[in-house]
C-alpha cells in the first residue's frame, strides 16, 4: 500500500496566498497533495499555511529545518501546533544524527519526518567545493546520509531521482524516498542537475514525487498533472 496513492506532490512556488490557493483548488483531484517551501511561509507563515490546508490537500511543509538539536525540536514542536498538521517536514541530514533523533522525538509521529541527504541542484564537484570528500560521489553521500538518518528514526529523505535505488538498497523498501528535479520529457531542467521523466523516478523506487514549474508554469495546470500521474500510473503497472 503506498503511503499516497497519487504521489504527485506539487509545489507552490509563490509568495503570492491568491495564487497558491488557486492552484491547489485547481490541482484538487488531480494531486496527492501540495508543497510550500520558504519562500511562501516566510511570506506568510501560519496565516498562509492555514489559508491552503483549508483546501483540505495534504502539505509537504519545506522548510529544510537545520541548526543544533535544541532549536530544531523547538521549530518542530512548533509546526506540530499548526492545524491540521502538515503531512511531511524535513531537515537536513547534514545536521547530524544527535539532531535527527531530537527532530524525531519532537515530531512524535504526527507527520512525516524526512531528511535532505544532497540537493538535487548540486553536482559530485559542487559537493567537493562544499567540502565534502572527493573519494565519494553525491549518490555515496546520499546513501550514507540517507542511512544515518533511517537509523535516527526519519521517515525517509529527500534525494536525487539518481540516487532511489542505491538509498532502497542501503534501506529498506519501507523507507521513504521524495524526489525533486523531477521534469516530464521535453520541458526546461531549470536549476536542477540531477533529474528523471516521472515515470522512470517511479520505476526506480520514488515514493513521492516533487512538481513543480511543469505544472503551475502549464497553460492548464490541472491538465499538467493529470497527464504526469497517467505517466506514474502507467510506470506503477
Amino acid at each position: 500500500m503506498h503511503v499516497f496513492e497519487n504521489p504527485v506532490f506539487c509545489a507552490l512556488d509563490t509568495t503570492s496566498v491568491d495564487q497558491a490557493v488557486n492552484w491547489t483548488r485547481a490541482l484538487k483531484g488531480h494531486v496527492g497533495g501540495v508543497k510550500i517551501g520558504l519562500e511562501f511561509f516566510y511570506a506568510h507563515g501560519r496565516s498562509g499555511y492555514q489559508a491552503i490546508a483549508r483546501e483540505g490537500v495534504p502539505i509537504f511543509l519545506d522548510l529544510k529545518l537545520h541548526d543544533i538539536p535544541n532549536t530544531v525540536a523547538g521549530g518542530l514542536r512548533a509546526l506540530m501546533l499548526l492545524d491540521p498538521v502538515p503531512a511531511i517536514v524535513n531537515v537536513h541530514c547534514s545536521g547530524g544524527s544527535a539532531m535527527m533523533r531530537a527532530a524525531a522525538d519532537a515530531v512524535d509521529g504526527r507527520a512525516k519526518l524526512i531528511g535532505v541527504t544532497i540537493l538535487t541542484s548540486l553536482s559530485d564537484a559542487d559537493i567537493v567545493e562544499a567540502g565534502f570528500t572527493a573519494d565519494k560521489d553525491t549518490a555515496d553521500h546520499a546513501r550514507a546520509l540517507a542511512h544515518l538518518a533511517q537509523t535516527a528514526g526519519l521517515d525517509g529523505v529527500v534525494c536525487s531521482p539518481h540516487d532511489v535505488a542505491g538509498i532502497k538498497h542501503a534501506t529498506s523498501s519501507q523507507f521513504l524516498t521524495i524526489v525533486p528535479g523531477i521534469r516530464p520529457a521535453g520541458t526546461d531542467a531549470g536549476d536542477q542537475k540531477r533529474i528523471a521523466t516521472p515515470g522512470s523516478a517511479i520505476q526506480a523506487g520514488a515514493d513521492i514525487l516533487v512538481i513543480g514549474r511543469a505544472i503551475t508554469g502549464a497553460d492548464d495546470p490541472a491538465a499538467a498533472a493529470h497527464a504526469i500521474t497517467r505517466d506514474v500510473e502507467t510506470a506503477r503497472g
